[in-house]
């Protein structure tokens, strides 16, 4: 018999059992309450020690099971049939070994199956008078044992504990011996490494807190613990899709972004936290142990970079030496610090801020970012944060970038950071938290202003502080918070003038209001302090307080109005931008600047200061604001700026207290010019002037599939419950990428009511669904939805993944588990009709083939390698397509994809295909998927029958080097 028919007939499901009989159970733990001394083999097996539940006969019949089980079957026998008592007595004798090897579970397996295999044998009685064919099965079938035994201690509760533990010591013990050396021989490697535990102490004391907005600071603190107050928010973007013309959303927990996407540009509204990530990622890469989660940044060291800080002077932007003092960081690196950390790809870069620089001035900002990227590009990972729209689509996407864009709050976020933040007010705020939760999910204008994490936090405050009355709309929540922060907290706590000043709030909001008014038209969002003192100091007579000492009248904005902050010794900025906006926006009105409104209309940072400003304006002057926008959108030379004008006035037009009839109705005509638009991009910018959109927005009839695919993007970001009756129009619609985009959408939405509104109706063929976590699934299940495509997220856990399992007629899984610890849930052991299955698993953890359902596969696509490296392939013989990712497949598993007669497609990296033996051929797989050809890479010999390659992204690079006669689709 051959090899490897005995290997298939061994690995086969049913030995497995047989052999788990050898094992004990356990409970779970890492040995550490016990004796130091490696745990011994022979204390993991159920026929040794005092609690051994088989006897040495018992493991007899057990190596008789497994003979029998060899030799059942169609086909020759692999021995004489005479020898088959000997080799009985043979095999037992090698598993009856395993008691006698001194060793521990972590041990045998870092050893290996034919090695663990080699020293059973030895230590085993040496089979006398067999046949060449008998001691060839005995070596195969101890070889297949000890896979088996391995397999299961890898499964063992306390192996992972285990190993963990000893690689914790082993480090531990390499560390000392490292540091040891060094401080025989001190060098630059002992200074950077003092330094590096000196410079992460400092930025996790510098960034690990939050400021809360509008708590009492008599009652409670005035910083929040990041590691309590921070919130994981959602952020989208899109992958290429099915099409060459079809992009897929996708969604995935911002804070772990980095850990697939090493250089991302990040977008988010102001308040949204993308500056709040930024200290998030920083702190976790401070921390040991790091955060659930965050493991991915141990090791790595931050460099924290707001522009605004690197550009307040307007210096040159520094490079990597000068990274810390431009920041304004205290410590004083050893010479080349910096650059060694980047050389080494150890570097987390956090650029926060692109939109807060001049627009002259970003395209400066991404020529130094390319430089950068050029010196440092390998290794390291790239955050750089922006406004929405402060720069064009794909900006950075030669640079290699991931555009994704910070999703807002939804209901169960908001409803976390509500609770959080009363849990941190103190008992006072108790009585008030379950009160605003309820008007959160009642009252639509409060829900929709909390919205991002900045304006949940004022709503907050303002529902505490005014005994749980809100002002509805943004501007006067913005007049109520001013009133809040200038003059009601201290005047009611009897604060009474802690810096000798006294001033009413009116003269406060005139002050502030100057400052606001200087760094807006200047294009900046930190002011030199003396500047600052000099602005208050100028204002002080025509506000008929010219005796009021201007430095205590300075330093009392400072540290009571809640407004504003310093983020070094010699500078002065508001403490979030939207407040500067809104100060900014009632100056330019009191001035009556309409020219200078006008005129910056086109900057992305002066949008919301249009806005507001209309907000602040009389109706008149409301009026002409707005005339003017459509004038300039009319003047405009290119599409693009006339749609951005004509939403711009159609957003401010939602601000306005009053505005005439014959204004409101010509934004309204002008605004369904533009409706539906033409691609996505132009869909999200329309969605962003608000819910007044869906007003305009025309139904499924009259639309072809192109319109009414962006009428649903466009109403899918509208994410209020209103758009939801909208949406359901087209939940049988008969284009397949309209439905799929309503699937897309609905984690943007609360889960419930878009199930029953949307996910119900939907028409079924041809579509896949997705459940992002256990609420999706549980609507799935309530309402008796069974799709035959599914996509399940990680955050769906084993339980649910098992009841949708069982209640789908599936032809196609895509299954992802996240974390090092995920296994595989418990799946119904036949699905007969899945053809298709992908899989994404974690780097690290512990699964084999023998894991998957029995299921006909036609297609499997994996991101992650099984334990058995496709050796165990064969039970799918049916597979035409099969992805090979990340990890080559074992010589075992080679041969395993040779005997799959309908392969004939793979998706692979070039440079695996060296592995193959070079007697292993594949004449059947006539089609590769590659990212780039190898010239190295043996195709030819491989695959002789290769007439096609695809390349997996764009061009394929070293294509020159495939085989004669390959074409390249």
């Amino acid at each position: 018999m051959e090899p490897a028919l005995i290997g298939a007939r061994l690995a086969s499901a049913a030995i497995g059992p047989l052999l788990r009989k050898l094992l004990v159970s356990e409970v779970p733990g890492a040995g550490l309450t016990g004796t130091d001394r490696p745990v011994r083999l022979a204390s993991l097996l159920s026929f040794r020690g005092e609690k051994r539940s088989l006897t040495e006969k018992d493991v007899r019949k057990l190596a008789a099971a497994l003979v029998d089980r060899t030799c059942e079957g169609p086909g020759e026998r692999p021995f004489p049939a005479d020898e088959t008592e000997a080799v009985t007595d043979a095999l037992a004798a090698n598993l009856l070994a395993l008691g006698d090897l001194d060793m521990d579970d972590v041990q045998a397996v870092h050893l290996g199956h034919r090695a663990l295999a080699r020293r059973l044998r030895a230590a085993a009685p040496a089979p006398d008078g067999l046949s060449a064919d008998s001691v060839h099965y005995l070596e195969t079938a101890t070889e297949w044992a000890c896979r088996h035994v391995l397999e299961f201690f890898t499964r063992r509760p306390s192996f992972v504990a285990r190993t963990l533990v000893e690689q914790s010591r082993g480090q531990a013990a390499l560390a000392a011996k490292l540091d040891a050396v060094a401080a025989a021989h001190p060098g630059p490697a002992a200074e950077d490494a003092a330094f590096e535990r000196r410079y992460l102490a400092h930025l996790a004391r510098l960034h690990g807190h939050l400021t809360i907005y509008g708590i009492d600071l008599h009652d409670s603190e005035e910083d929040w613990p990041l590691d309590v107050a921070y919130l994981s928010l959602e952020a989208t973007g899109e992958t290429p899709g099915t099409h060459p013309d079809h992009r897929e959303p996708h969604s995935l927990r911002a804070d772990l972004a980095p850990a697939t996407h090493d250089r991302i540009l990040l977008r988010g509204q102001a308040g949204s936290g993308k500056t709040t990530l930024v200290q998030w990622l920083t702190v976790s890469a401070c921390a040991a142990p790091p955060a659930d989660g965050m493991g991915y940044l141990h090791g790595r060291v931050p460099f924290v970079l707001p522009l605004r800080t690197l550009t307040r002077h307007g210096e040159r932007l520094p490079d990597a030496d000068r990274f810390l003092s431009a920041a304004d960081c205290p410590l004083t690196p050893p010479d080349g610090w910096a650059d060694r950390v980047l050389a080494a790809g150890r570097g987390l870069v956090l650029v926060d801020g692109i939109d807060e620089i001049p627009e002259a001035e970003r395209g400066r900002a991404r020529d130094w970012l390319r430089g950068l990227l050029a010196a440092y590009g390998t290794g390291n990972r790239w955050l750089v944060t922006s406004r929405p729209t402060a720069v064009r689509d794909a900006w950075l996407a030669r640079d290699g970038f991931t555009e994704l864009t910070l999703s807002p709050m939804a209901p169960a976020e908001v409803a976390t950071f509500v609770r959080r933040w009363h849990r941190a007010a103190g008992p006072s705020a108790a009585p008030y938290e379950q009160q605003l939760l309820d008007s959160l999910r009642t009252t639509e204008h409060v829900a929709q202003l909390a919205t991002n994490p900045l304006m949940c936090g004022l709503v907050c405050a303002l529902h505490r502080d005014r005994r749980g009355y809100l002002p509805r709309g943004r501007k006067p929540l913005y007049d109520a918070a001013l009133s809040m922060l200038l003059a009601r907290r201290d005047r009611e706590r009897g604060m009474g003038a802690p810096y000798g000043v006294v001033l009413d709030e009116a003269p406060q909001i005139q002050l502030v209001q100057r400052l606001a008014y200087w760094l807006t038209l200047n294009d900046r969002f930190q002011m030199d302090r003396a500047r600052a003192e000099s602005l208050v100091a100028d204002a002080l007579p025509a506000m008929g307080l010219a005796d009021a000492p201007p430095d205590r009248v300075f330093t009392h904005l400072l540290h009571r109005s809640g407004l504003l902050r310093e983020p070094t010794a010699d500078s002065v900025g508001f403490v979030h931008r939207t407040f500067q906006d809104y100060l900014a926006a009632k100056a330019l009105v009191d001035h009556w600047d309409i020219g200078v409104l006008v005129r910056h209309a086109t900057d992305d940072r002066w949008e919301d200061v249009i806005r507001m400003a209309v907000g602040h304006a009389r109706p008149r002057e409301a009026a002409e604001i707005l005339r003017e926008l459509l004038g300039a959108a009319d003047a405009a030379g290119d599409r693009r700026t006339r749609l951005r004008l004509v939403l711009l006035a159609a957003t401010a037009l939602g601000h306005a207290t009053e505005v005439s009839q014959e204004v409101r109705e010509e934004i309204t005509r002008r605004t369904g010019e533009i409706v539906p638009p033409r691609d996505p991009d132009e869909a999200r910018e329309l969605a962003s002037v608000g819910r007044m959109v869906l007003d305009l927005l025309p139904g499924p009839e009259d639309l072809d599939d192109d319109a009414a695919k962006m009428v649903v993007i466009t109403a899918s970001h509208i994410t209020v419950d209103a758009a939801i009756p909208h949406l359901a129009r087209f939940a049988d619609h008969p284009s397949l990428d309209v439905r799929a985009q309503l699937a897309w959408a609905w984690p943007r939405f609360e889960t419930r009511p878009y199930a029953e509104g949307v996910i119900a109706r939907l028409v079924p063929e041809k579509l896949r669904y997705i459940a992002t976590d256990d609420e999706q699934a549980e609507e799935l299940l309530r309402l008796g939805l069974a799709p035959q495509q599914l996509e399940i997220s990680g955050g769906v856990t084993d339980g649910q993944v098992t009841a949708l399992l069982a209640q789908c007629d599936l032809r196609l899984l895509i299954l992802a588990r996240n974390g090092a610890e995920s296994v595989l849930p418990a799946t119904p052991r036949s699905l007969e009709n899945l053809a298709t299955l992908s899989l994404f698993m974690h780097p690290k953890a512990a699964w084999s083939l023998a894991d998957l359902p029995d299921a006909p596969l036609r297609a499997l696509h994996l991101d992650g390698a099984p334990g058995d490296r496709f050796a165990g392939i064969t039970r799918f013989p049916d597979l035409r397509h099969l992805s090979l990712q990340p990890d080559a497949p074992s010589e075992e598993g080679w041969r395993a994809l040779a005997r799959l007669p309908r392969l004939w497609s793979l998706e692979l990296d070039s440079s695996m295909v060296m592995s193959c033996p070079a007697d292993v051929t594949l004449p059947s797989v006539t089609r590769l998927c590659l990212l780039a050809v190898d010239p190295a890479a043996p195709l030819a010999r491989v695959f002789p029958n290769l007439s096609s390659v695809k390349a997996a992204h764009g061009a394929l690079p070293g294509a020159e080097h495939l085989p004669p006669g390959v074409r390249v689709e």
